[in-house]
């Protein structure tokens, strides 16, 4: 194996202690003679849940000689709460023991700078490597085997049962429901999704008519017994086929596709994606059932097809349920927020969608965010009046949309703040409701809150509060049915009068900024490709680095696109603070003459880094996506 930097991992230390190990602290001293994955994650993060399901296999294969330790670093105050990652934990089948770390002690131990990282530790205690973002299981594996064999050789390697103690399970109808639906006779339908199956329940919201799904993992259509899906999410109703039945989309999260019931019959189709996860350079449009989708978290239907939540990949894509087609609509794959044409905006974690007659709300959460879309008005101008009743076509034929925000300004600013819409603030709401008024209800899920936003007002108010991560909403009658996620249950309220009395809060995120020089930065991002592969250059640039920043005049120089992953940048005078937003990609190859079609993995991570200039700040930011920083 190649010479590795002998760095001596740091002691694993969280205020929140520890869950998944029947009751014990856990030491790296503990751990001595197993290879050990950190993995640095929070629970809003979709990105870290891909890394969740990436690690799985691996997992249960090496389970003898590897302990992966979850290391839960929060972004948002909700995710420092313990109870919440505890719940978490729970919701996502986190099966290795989990240390909470609410004051981020640990990830700056270790230097992290991003929501996912993994970090390899030895079986002597010593880093041998580090890779933020998604894509790294089958390099991590390999360095696993590695490992194995080393260690194995020299006596270091100490075999095993792991630390990890199973909770107790937990009856009940639902174990933290997404969203819901009302069915057209009138009962209510719910995706459980830590069961990985859907819930027909009674107008009462309480009793169970029937379930569908086999409540096990997987991607299987069929009958509502034999049926299998893998956390499902969004819920949204057809308009009537030529026979009057309406069927159901569901967003089946995890399995990265659209699935089809019918509750007339009671079976399920798949209609739209592969069961693979989107990745860049895949194909963004075509028939529904050969394109690749990523983490569809809702799904709502406007302007004649149906809109989906691109949670993945921080788009909105669209179903044709006549064609058969799917197609990106909204969203560059940037994550941030950012208004504009369709094609140009950027999203973060869309995941909740709710549909008006002339707009398309979305809860976009990782900027805390409520936004719209509409028709673009301006190709109504581009058009004559002979013209006009396709004055919502661009000039190629293709529907013409605008994003708009109605209350929200970025990735870092946060609270519980009413009032008008330019200083009211949400925290990580995954739910939007449309009222019959023209105002809309926020799930306001971090925040423990149904909000409403007022267009004609502009004003943002509190309808309820100590709801446990309220995820979605249904209006039934005069009610509002609201699913409390963490409470396992739905909850009937009546639409208040007057709003609730919320004493106002705001936050930024906890990270501390990292210091840079004025002037000229250099860029790095760090990536090592793993051992037998290399990067493949045959067919163009197999690297690729997307600099932006917030605000756009923190940076004179170095913004935009290129392929390779070192850039010098140049900070503008007289902008002192900022966010740089650096988006890397690298596809590796297996590297063996002997291999006619060798197989590629991609390698990708989105960083948003808070800098502050200051004289005696760095004048290099490395950016470690695989492997270690030499410098």
């Amino acid at each position: 194996m190649a010479s590795r930097a002998r760095v001596r991992a740091p002691e694993l230390i969280g205020a929140g202690g520890w869950l998944n190990t029947g009751g014990s602290d856990l030491s790296l001293a503990d751990l001595r003679g197993r290879i050990v994955i950190l993995d640095f994650w929070t629970f809003c993060c979709v990105n870290c849940l891909h890394v969740l399901d990436e690690l799985r296999e691996l997992e249960e294969k090496h389970r003898d000689t590897v302990v992966i330790v979850g290391v839960h670093s929060p972004k948002f105050v909700h995710e420092a709460e313990h109870q919440a990652v505890v719940d978490a934990t729970e919701r996502y089948e986190v099966r290795h023991p989990v240390l909470d770390d609410p004051d981020l002690a640990t990830w700056k131990q270790y230097a992290v700078r991003a929501w996912p990282t993994l970090v390899v530790i030895d079986p002597e205690g010593y880093v041998v490597a580090q890779h933020a973002g998604e894509g790294h299981a089958h390099a991590i594996e390999r360095l696993v085997e590695e490992l194995e064999a080393t260690h194995e050789a020299k006596g270091t390697l100490r075999r095993g049962a792991g630390p990890y103690v199973e909770p107790e399970p937990v009856p009940g109808d639902l174990r933290f429901p997404g969203k819901v639906v009302q069915l057209p006779g009138g009962n209510l339908l719910v995706s459980d999704s830590t069961r990985h199956a859907l819930v027909e329940l009674a107008p009462d919201g309480e009793t169970v008519v029937r379930r569908i799904g086999s409540g096990e993992r997987g991607l299987a259509d069929g009958d509502a017994r034999t049926a299998r899906f893998n956390e499902p999410q969004g819920l949204a109703l057809l308009p009537p086929g030529p026979d009057g039945g309406q069927r159901v989309v569901v967003a089946d999260t995890v399995n990265h596709a659209l699935r089809s019931f019918d509750p007339a019959t009671g079976t399920v189709e798949t209609i739209a994606g592969t069961g693979r996860q989107w990745w860049q350079g895949a194909p963004t449009s075509g028939p529904a059932r050969e394109v690749d989708l990523s983490s569809p978290w809702d799904v709502a239907y406007f302007a004649d097809r149906l809109w989906i939540a691109m949670a993945g990949v921080h788009q909105l894509w669209t179903y044709d349920p006549v064609a058969g087609t799917v197609r990106a609509a909204a969203g560059t794959t940037n994550e941030g927020l950012v208004d504009g044409p369709a094609e140009q905006a950027w999203f973060a974690q869309p995941s909740g969608l709710a549909a008006t007659a002339d707009r398309l709300w979305i809860a976009d959460s990782e900027t805390s965010s409520l936004r719209y879309v509409e028709r673009d008005p301006r190709a109504a101008d581009a058009v004559d009046a002979v013209d006009a009743v396709d004055a919502s076509k661009t000039a190629d034929g293709a529907d013409a949309f605008v994003v708009r925000t109605a209350v929200g300004t970025g990735l870092f600013d946060f609270g519980h703040r009413d009032g008008p819409a330019e200083q009211a603030l949400f925290q990580h709401p995954l739910g939007v409701t449309a009222l019959r008024d023209g105002s809309v209800a926020v799930s306001d899920t971090y925040n423990k809150a149904l909000r409403r936003y007022d267009p004609a007002t502009g004003e943002v108010s509190t309808l309820a509060t100590d709801l446990r991560e309220p995820s979605g909403a249904v209006l039934v009658g005069d009610d509002i049915v609201v699913v409390e996620s963490a409470r396992h249950q739905l909850t009937r309220l009546r639409l208040p009068e007057e709003a609730v009395r919320v004493e106002s809060v705001a936050h930024r995120t906890q990270r501390a900024a990292t210091d840079i020089a004025p002037g000229t930065l250099r860029l790095d991002v760090v990536f090592q490709a793993p051992t037998g592969q290399k990067l493949d250059t045959r067919y163009g640039p197999s690297t690729r680095l997307l600099v932006s920043a917030t605000p756009p005049e923190l940076l004179a120089d170095g913004a935009g696109a290129g392929a390779d992953l070192s850039r010098e940048l140049r900070l503008a005078d007289g902008v002192s603070e900022g966010v740089l937003h650096v988006s890397a990609m690298a596809a590796s190859c297996d590297d063996a003459p002997d291999i006619a079609y060798p197989a590629c993995h991609v390698h990708q991570q989105d960083w948003g880094v808070p800098i502050r200039v200051t004289p005696a700040g760095a004048d290099r930011l490395p950016l470690v996506l695989a492997g270690l920083d030499a410098e």
